[in-house]
């Protein structure tokens, strides 16, 4: 099993930034890939940005936030961040992290986390 946990999410006005962190615990060792996928009101859950836990560490991003998220992770904290600059308020949303695992289930969620971006 793989826990996840986010923090970091809050208020900021539009044009500001925000760091969002994932903890990951349990079997850390059957990640492959971690990710952050976001959910507004009455819309679907959408990847805004995801990395491979090994490796080179490619990544992807959604074309609503190239240029304004990086991630990255850091293996030794098992921890994958998500830093968010000039938002939008339309960045509005619930953040989750997710990963990607060998194990059953394939796939695990944290709780999520709030950000708002005031216009």
């Amino acid at each position: 099993q793989v826990q996840l946990v986010e923090s970091g999410g809050g208020l900021v006005q539009a044009g500001g930034s925000l760091r969002l962190s994932c903890a990951a615990s349990g079997s850390i060792f059957s990640i492959t890939r971690l990710g952050w996928y976001r959910q507004a009101p009455g819309k679907q859950r959408e990847l805004v940005a995801s990395i491979n836990r090994g490796g080179s560490g490619s990544a992807y991003y959604a074309d609503s936030v190239k240029g304004r998220f990086t991630i990255s992770r850091v293996n030794a904290k098992n921890t994958v961040y998500l830093q968010m600059n000039s938002l939008k308020p339309e960045d509005t949303a619930v953040y989750y992290c997710h990963a990607n695992s060998t194990l059953y289930p394939p796939s695990y969620w944290g709780q999520g986390t709030q950000v708002t971006v005031s216009s």
